[in-house]
């Protein structure tokens, strides 16, 4: 029964493949919007996963993000220095600035400074160059999207910049995770960065803490918080934090949550209307299915097998698609480093056999209720 099932399914192609590719739509839709927006809201956390070696962020407690933060006075530093358990702390600033090129182009950058001993506060990993260039009189490290985006097709290494009236020359291309807004990111040495940005007093945008454990982290933030009256969060709380801001303050979540819902329904009008026509076109097969005895039990696993069969290739060919886009921009800035969470597959999954049990059973109605005696009439 489950053979002549497929056969049934196969046999008209025009519905098969519209079924297939009613499947397929909706998963490649659900499964690539879910993709692109978990990873844009993990770039709110890009600042703080840059710098890998900081167990803790200390800052003004009005300060929610890396791009959203009060500066400090400079004594701050000292006083998260002198708390208990506190391996090490060094400055670290963060601000704003505009650029100019060689061929008179503005942009805005986010100029990082980091700490002139210990150069802690740069990305992990260099793609050119070396950390050590930032000893060098006026030198600034770019992130790779900077490059693509100032210097498409070109070899930055060596290029001088106007950086707010102040001569900067480039000398590395670090591997950093871009921003939400993929900003251009000029890393220096943190002295020099107070001479890049001029501004108030107060210039210290967090301090970077080093834990004598690790594993006790946590405490130690509290521990910081009680003595200094500063803000502490170890690194996953700070990441955490930025993610929850681009929630609270885009509409990213709205946006893409309407796009998942409309593939759903698409799903459900297409697969729907499709299985529908199937069956209304079989029901006399099925109605001599039941004329020979078969009985509703096995009509609803044939019915079931029909719908598997269908859902498997139409979801393996969404994930599919889904693996191929994300691969063909991977070159992009925008989607460097993007990646397909485990669980989104899983919610596609889940997605796709809703929308074949729903459109199977409204299906399956007209099949139940047909008598045997009608396909002789």
């Amino acid at each position: 029964m489950l053979w002549i099932a497929i056969r049934m399914l196969t046999g008209d192609a025009q519905k098969f493949y519209g079924l297939v590719f009613g499947i397929a739509f909706s998963t490649l839709l659900i499964t690539q919007q879910l993709t692109i927006f978990v990873n844009l809201i993990e770039r709110g956390a890009s600042g703080v996963y840059n710098v890998s070696s900081a167990d803790i962020w200390v800052m003004d407690p009005v300060s929610r993000t890396t791009d959203v933060a009060y500066a400090m006075p400079s004594t701050a530093l000292d006083k998260v220095r002198s708390v208990p358990g506190v391996g090490w702390a060094v400055p670290h600033i963060r601000a704003q600035a505009s650029v100019r090129t060689k061929d008179g182009d503005l942009e805005g950058v986010a100029v990082i400074g980091v700490d002139d001993a210990t150069l802690i506060g740069l990305p992990k990993r260099m793609i050119e160059g070396s950390p050590d260039v930032l000893s060098q009189p006026d030198s600034v490290i770019i992130d790779d999207v900077g490059t693509t985006r100032m210097f498409p097709g070109q070899a930055p290494i060596g290029e001088r910049l106007e950086l707010n009236d102040q001569r900067a020359v480039i000398r590395g291309i670090a591997d950093a995770t871009p921003s939400f807004t993929s900003t251009v990111v000029l890393y220096t040495k943190y002295s020099q960065a107070l001479n890049y940005v001029p501004g108030t007093r107060n210039r210290l945008s967090f301090v970077l803490v080093g834990a004598e454990d690790p594993l006790q982290a946590k405490a130690l933030s509290e521990r910081i918080e009680r003595e200094t009256g500063l803000k502490a969060q170890t690194r996953d709380e700070f990441a955490q934090d930025g993610i929850d801001f681009i929630i609270e303050n885009t509409g990213i979540p709205l946006n893409f949550g309407i796009t998942v819902l409309l593939g759903f329904i698409v799903g459900v009008a297409i697969v729907g209307l499709t299985f529908s026509l199937f069956i209304r076109d079989n029901i006399k097969q099925f109605g001599a299915l039941k004329a020979i005895g078969v009985t509703n039990r096995k009509i609803r696993r044939m019915v079931a097998v029909q719908a598997g069969l269908v859902g498997l290739i139409g979801y393996g060919l969404g994930v599919l698609g889904t693996v191929f886009f994300i691969w063909g921009f991977s070159a992009n800035p925008t989607f460097k480093g993007f990646y397909i969470p485990w669980q989104i597959p899983l919610i596609s999954m889940v997605a796709v056999f809703l929308i074949l049990a729903l459109t199977g059973w409204l299906a399956l109605r007209n099949v139940l209720r047909t008598e045997p005696a009608s396909v002789f009439r």
